[in-house]
């Protein structure tokens, strides 16, 4: 009896002995399985696969969740130039203009600046003066563009090898230009500015030069027509110097070498100085006009109360009237006789007063001069108080450099606003 309690006992201790070993192997077979998955999980979050692309969004571009008004329009240069990027400084050491009257011309300082304590501004930009080459300077830019809700800018443009009498040739520059502006959901228009034997056959090549490099482009600018086409829209500076029968062999349907209703058409807009000059505009087969110059009084185009009559004449006659409105003018910096256009700031209420005069006749297009022309103190981008041995700057005090961004930016909401009221 004692040894079959003892087999019974033994037989017991063996079963426990089997069961207890079994949950052991169990527990640690669990385990091995649960460290390999969690060491599959860290490989697969250090080391990850080949991920499907995503669709690019305005939203996820590096120049924040702002939305661009297409309807705002804004000069851009790139002229300038540093001895890091272009061996020397290039427009910042702008001459002195002398006056057409030499007895005038005669009181005023001559010569040309020295940056970058002394440069062609009255202004001093929060960047310095830098390079137009520099990619850091153009990444800025644009984040400052976005920032002011601008949808267009509107490149100044001469052909290659070609630049005004201060500058360089800076075409290069295009592609870089249109890859940067549309990392930021920013289209680009052509500004063709005037150089030595632009005519209306120069242009024409101009045009198809172009197109045919940039037009294919993602931040190519195009502007729907009322009737659905969507076309390249072209400013043309100083148009004025070119007679209207010119024009007219380039821009109406039966000229000798029209680009219309060719794969080179687009819309042409004419720059506006004088009353008469509206005539020639509708005449020369354009399709509308703009007003450029940010001194009010300084022509008839530029001058607010004109307004009205400007767009009634382009209404009446089928024509896109873009008025140009500016934060102010002062370019004695490099014209030290021309105190006379000199429009002051006023913390920002003299443009808000051409803002408001521009919303007043409807347009389709505001244009901003400018974002960066600095020699004319017509800039928006970011200025900072500034103060050398023989200069003292103008600055935005008392508010921050970004002043003019945040200012366009109010009123392109309330330019959006009131385009729908139109609409409705």
């Amino acid at each position: 009896m004692v040894r079959l309690r003892r087999r019974a006992c033994l037989a017991l201790f063996l079963c426990a002995l089997f069961v207890f070993g079994a949950l052991l192997a169990l527990r640690a077979r669990k385990a091995s399985d649960g460290s390999g998955a969690l060491a599959e999980g860290r490989r697969r979050r250090r080391f990850p696969g080949p991920a499907a692309p995503s669709p690019p969004s305005p939203k996820a571009q590096p120049g924040g969740p702002r939305r661009t008004s297409a309807a705002l329009h804004a000069f851009y240069y790139t002229w300038y130039g540093t001895p890091r990027f272009d061996s020397r400084y290039v427009h910042w050491d702008h001459a002195m203009v002398p006056h057409w009257d030499p007895k005038i011309s005669a009181n005023y300082p001559k010569g040309r600046h020295s940056p970058p304590e002394d440069i062609g501004a009255s202004f001093y930009p929060a960047l310095g003066p830098y390079s137009s080459r520099d990619p850091a300077v153009l990444e800025e830019h644009m984040r400052q563009l976005r920032a002011a809700a601008i949808g267009v800018m509107v490149l100044s443009w001469y052909p290659p090898g070609l630049a005004n009498d201060n500058g360089e040739p800076s075409e290069s520059l295009v592609a870089f230009i249109l890859d940067a502006a549309h990392r930021y959901a920013i289209k680009v228009a052509f500004h063709i500015q005037p150089y030595q034997g632009r005519d209306d056959n120069t242009v024409h090549n101009n045009v198809k030069y172009i197109l045919g490099k940039y037009g294919m482009h993602e931040a190519f600018y195009r502007y729907k027509t009322s009737t659905g086409c969507s076309l390249p829209l072209f400013y043309i500076y100083d148009s004025y110097l070119t007679p209207p029968e010119a024009w007219a062999n380039l821009l109406t349907p039966s000229g000798s070498h029209s680009l219309r209703n060719t794969p080179y058409d687009a819309v042409f807009i004419a720059l506006l100085v004088e009353d008469r000059h509206q005539q020639d505009i509708l005449s020369a087969g354009y399709d509308g006009l703009y007003t450029y110059f940010a001194s009010n009084g300084f022509s008839y185009g530029s001058s607010h109360h004109n307004w009205k009559a400007i767009k009634a004449f382009c209404d009446a006659n089928n024509l896109l009237f873009i008025p140009s409105v500016g934060p102010g003018y002062i370019d004695t910096s490099i014209r030290p006789w021309n105190h006379h256009n000199t429009r002051h700031r006023v913390n920002g209420k003299y443009y808000e007063t051409a803002l408001q005069a521009a919303l007043l006749v409807r347009p389709e297009i505001v244009s901003i001069t400018s974002f960066n022309d600095w020699h004319e103190g017509t800039q928006i981008e970011k200025a900072v108080p500034k103060k050398t041995v023989t200069r003292l700057y103008l600055d935005y005090s008392p508010h921050q450099p970004d002043m003019y961004l945040e200012l366009t930016r109010k009123w392109a909401e309330h330019y959006s606003k009131e385009k729908e009221e139109w609409l409705m």
